[in-house]
């Protein structure tokens, strides 16, 4: 897995709390209150924010993600984490400290 300096695939990331998330026709939209900004998650971003509840590390996001979907897991990876570093850029999810496989 290709990682970038900000995300490691062995720790845990989890949803900063104090967002506002709906579901809109299959999709999930999400309002920043602290940035005032909303974002469409989509339907597959919808179940990453979903899994993000409880802290989790990308290769578990990833094995769950290949598990509900057919996509290739180099394919999944890099998706998955140009997506989550928007996410962190937008401080909507935070890195715990510790590590986890």
């Amino acid at each position: 897995m290709s990682t970038n300096q900000s995300l490691l695939p062995a720790r845990p990331i989890q949803r900063e709390t104090g967002n506002i998330a709906s579901d809109m026709n299959g999709e999930k939209v999400l309002l920043n209150v602290n940035k005032g900004k909303y974002f469409n998650l989509g339907e597959i971003g919808g179940v990453i924010w979903e899994l993000l509840e409880q802290p989790m590390s990308i290769r578990s996001i990833v094995d769950q993600l290949l598990s509900i979907y057919a996509v290739e897991r180099a394919t999944c990876e890099q998706q998955l984490l140009a997506f989550l570093d928007q996410l962190l850029d937008e401080g909507l999810i935070f890195m715990h400290d510790e590590v986890r496989d």
